[in-house]
């Protein structure tokens, strides 16, 4: 603005000069600019005066709008259960009685913690009457009455009320809470029952289908129930767990995933023995080292297998007694089983003179092993020198014989006894072990006459030398062995337990 006076001079000037000769194409372009200029200050000035315009009416609207939306200010109660202390009321324009008689007796109403709530205002003197259950909410009323604009003093009526005994208010609102839960959470209920309904019926198929798909193995009983029921468990936890997914307790499923673990680690420990046994019987039943009716020796114990149980393995001894073995100690035992190769190797040590000749005793007994029934030809027998005793020279003979046949004590008695017999006739001596006695002071001997003659000494009875050459004799009853009598008093014993194994085929013969 300050420009244009030069300007208009200096337009009046080439104006001037204009009239001296200058062209009238010049003159209107002087025109165009002055007016130019012109109504662009005077834009500015309108701009400028409707902004201020604006900002004076939206300053107006919006302190209208505070006055007459002014919330309702409501109770909170603190952590600890307590009310929080009323903030300070306010009435604008000025606090007339009424003003502040309606805005103390609408807060009031709104709390519906008073019965009959009346609020009197003389002078800027409040007056509060009503009914209240505790102290709390009275105490409440004059703190807010005190910090309302206008109030000068606060003289505070209400009543507490007593509560009485057979108030069931609270129990009734907490019954409704726990419908209106209820209510809430009824449809993920049903959601949730759908769901593990139909993993149970999966859960039963897939041990079904598991249980067929096994029939066609060789595993025990126990192992293809504990396998079929293991995926049917697998089912039933990925259910459970789509349930805590559906109901948001995502956090709630990882842990008991995780938590799974740890809880089969937990009742591992707690039962160890128990769970220790119970693994040994899955380990035993799916190896088998030894089947229903085989003789082993496990843990000092020899006896026929009678069954193997989810706990223990039953032998029945030799003597007719039953014995029961936990199965981590078989499991962790060396195991001798005699059945599963019938051929024994049995043995025994007889001794000769030294004036006897080893070879010629040798082959004696070699005759006797050949021709006895119950010793094997193959493994061939043998006789070997075992040492060189005080007063024999020691031979131990080795034999082989049938032990699903034959019994092995009653054939090394019968062996023996042939042996013995062989050599009394072949003039092979059988001296006992020799004692030295030596009386380093002497013996003294006394000679003692008798007056009268002696009496003819009596002959000794003749001994009976002559072995029976019959293989068995009566007192041993046979060379047959005793499996089966001991299995026969294994099936009419009581056996605790179900049987995870397979019989013998000792046992199905016998």
């Amino acid at each position: 603005m300050d420009d244009t006076p030069g300007r208009m001079i200096q337009d009046s000037r080439e104006d001037t000069s204009n009239d001296h000769g200058v062209t009238p194409r010049h003159r209107g372009q002087f025109l165009i600019r002055t007016w130019g200029f012109a109504w662009a200050g005077t834009a500015r000035l309108i701009f400028a005066a409707f902004l201020c315009c604006a900002i004076l009416t939206f300053t107006a609207v919006a302190a209208q709008q505070l006055d007459g939306t002014e919330d309702t200010p409501l109770p909170v109660k603190t952590s600890d259960g307590k009310l929080e202390q009323p903030g300070k009321v306010e009435v604008k324009p000025v606090a007339r009685d009424d003003q502040i008689r309606q805005r103390i007796a609408d807060i009031l109403e709104t709390t519906t913690w008073f019965g009959d709530p009346t609020v009197t205002v003389q002078k800027g003197i409040v007056f509060l009457k009503g009914t209240t259950e505790n102290d709390g909410s009275k105490q409440w009323a004059g703190d807010l009455a005190k910090n309302t604009q206008g109030v000068v003093a606060v003289i505070n009526q209400i009543e507490v009320a007593p509560t009485t005994v057979w108030n069931f208010d609270p129990t009734f609102q907490v019954f409704n809470e726990l419908t209106r839960g209820f209510l809430r959470l009824l449809p993920l209920i049903v959601v949730a029952l759908v769901v593990i309904a139909l993993s149970w019926i999966f859960a039963r198929l897939t041990v079904k289908v598991l249980r067929r798909g096994l029939l066609g193995r060789s595993l025990s009983h126990l192992l293809r129930e504990v396998m079929a029921r293991a995926g049917g468990m697998l089912v039933m936890f990925v259910g459970l767990y789509l349930v805590l997914r559906i109901a948001g307790l995502t956090q709630l499923a990882l842990t008991l995933v995780g938590g799974t673990g740890l809880i089969g680690l937990v009742l591992g420990i707690a039962f160890r023995d128990i769970t220790e046994n119970f693994l040994a019987s899955l380990f035993l039943s799916l190896q088998q080292p030894f089947r229903e009716g085989d003789l082993v020796e496990v843990a000092n114990v020899t006896g026929y297998v009678q069954r193997l149980t989810s706990r223990t393995t039953v032998l029945m001894t030799l003597d007719g007694n039953q014995v029961q073995i936990p199965n981590s100690t078989v499991f962790k035992s060396t195991i001798r089983n005699f059945t599963s190769n019938p051929n024994r190797r049995d043995d025994f040590m007889v001794g000769i003179g030294y004036d006897d000749s080893i070879s010629f005793a040798q082959e004696v007994a070699l005759n006797v092993l050949a021709e006895h029934p119950a010793v094997l030809h193959e493994p061939e027998p043998s006789v070997l020198v075992e040492n060189l005793g005080p007063s024999t020279v020691n031979l131990r003979v080795y034999f082989w014989l049938d032990g699903g046949q034959h019994s092995w004590s009653k054939v090394k008695s019968s062996v023996i006894r042939h042996i013995k017999r062989a050599f009394q006739d072949s003039g092979i001596s059988l001296p006992d072990e020799a004692r030295e006695v030596t009386f380093p002071n002497g013996v003294p001997v006394r000679m003692i006459e008798g007056e009268g003659a002696a009496e003819a000494a009596q002959p000794a009875p003749a001994k009976q030398t002559a072995e029976a050459e019959i293989v068995a004799t009566k007192a041993e009853v046979g060379l047959q062995s005793e499996a089966g009598e001991i299995k026969e008093q294994a099936r009419s014993s009581w056996t605790p337990g179900e049987n995870l194994l397979t019989s013998s085929s000792s046992a199905d013969t016998s």
